[in-house]
């Protein structure tokens, strides 16, 4: 079956209602909470709106040179910046984009601080609390030998000159309550250098428009944490739960093949190459009219992609009525941490990029070809 006959496959398609329902519940945060709230590139990177982000967000984050100067151009503010190691040909650029910047170790600080504060740029520190309730270690930040952040024993009693915030990001996907338990640390382990900080960004991670999250839950714990602080900003920089469930990649079916009593429908896409968290994190997508589970009597599909790498594959699903070539598939929730993650490996294209407005028009915004892949080379 043919859905959406007027998006080419493949093509990530974000719903411009399903992302100003993000937002707005962001902008609730932020005037409730008396917080703010920027967009990670990181994880959402859909320039194409980041007009509309602006209207209700306080600005970007950024984590290299690229992003930053994105960030500006699209966005029109200077954003905030962290990377785990600044690049000294790149630095004195980077610092036209950027009101923030974070660096990573004391290192860095001696290196580029003062570099930073005498164009105005506010500058703080990463730190490393040890303590992160994340299962995969892959994105686990306070795993044993981490590279990012400064613990509390490699500080000394006073910030370093030019340092006026503090930085931690040890979330991932996590709720509330988590970072509830997350500032306990923060508060106990930090607290001295807290009294003499400017701002603390708590970093991403906060799956904040995620159906089963606590928001009153969290705007209370931000505020309970402020009237300990009263002299603090506080920051918070998701980049999942902006593009959270606002967005699908149409697929199509282009061969199904039999192995071993297993059906293989092959695709247009990649898991490798299109959606890699998929492997990487992992996780098992959500498509639309599918079990996600296979179920004894329904057609039951192992799902293909179309490099050559054998493990370019996730399954299985089962379906109400077989698949046939040519049929739609779409994958649901694919507008974060996946075209900021896309590769060209094995010469596959990339998928258009287009939303569907709110009055339902469906608009392209990039096509790509052989140019695409030979400039990655």
């Amino acid at each position: 079956m043919q859905l959406f006959p007027e998006i080419s496959s493949p093509a990530y398609v974000l719903e411009e209602n399903l992302l100003l329902n993000n937002l707005k519940l962001l902008q609730r945060v932020q005037q409730e909470a008396g917080v703010e709230i920027i967009c990670a590139l990181k994880g959402f990177s859909f320039y194409h709106v980041f007009p509309t982000v602006k209207q209700y967000l306080s600005g970007a984050t950024a984590s290299s040179l690229h992003e930053a100067r994105l960030a500006f151009e699209e966005m029109g503010n200077k954003c905030h910046a962290y990377t785990p190691a600044y690049l000294p040909a790149e630095f004195e650029e980077f610092m036209s984009y950027a009101s923030h910047m974070t660096f990573n170790s004391l290192n860095q600080v001696a290196q580029f601080a003062s570099q930073a504060t005498s164009k105005g740029i506010s500058c703080g520190i990463r730190i490393n609390p040890e303590y992160a309730e994340v299962e995969t270690d892959m994105y686990n930040p306070c795993i044993a030998g981490s590279r990012l952040g400064i613990r509390r024993s490699d500080l000394g009693d006073r910030l370093p000159e030019g340092i006026e915030g503090l930085h931690s990001h040890t979330l991932c996907e996590n709720d509330s309550y988590v970072l509830e338990r997350t500032l306990a640390v923060i508060d106990a382990k930090f607290g001295d250098l807290l009294q003499q900080a400017k701002w603390l960004n708590l970093g991403g991670g906060h799956l904040i428009t995620r159906a089963d999250y606590q928001v009153d839950h969290l705007i209370q714990v931000l505020k309970t944490f402020k009237a300990k602080y009263p002299h603090l900003s506080i920051i918070l920089e998701p980049g999942s739960a902006v593009g959270w469930q606002t967005g699908f990649l149409k697929s199509t079916v282009l061969d199904i093949v039999h192995s071993a009593g297993i059906d293989v429908a092959i695709l247009d896409v990649s898991f490798a190459a299109h959606m890699p968290d998929t492997l990487e994190m992992p996780y098992k997508p959500r498509i639309r009219s599918a079990s996600s589970e296979p179920e004894s009597g329904k057609p039951t599909y192992r799902f293909g992609g179309m490099t050559c790498l054998a493990g370019d594959f996730y399954g299985d699903y089962s379906f109400d009525k077989p698949l046939e070539i040519g049929d739609s598939i779409i994958f649901e929730d694919m507008i974060h941490y996946t075209m900021v993650k896309t590769t060209t490996f094995n010469g596959v294209n990339l998928p258009d990029i287009g939303m569907i407005k709110s009055d339902g028009e469906y608009h392209r915004f990039k096509h790509f070809g052989y140019e695409s892949f030979k400039d990655r080379l």
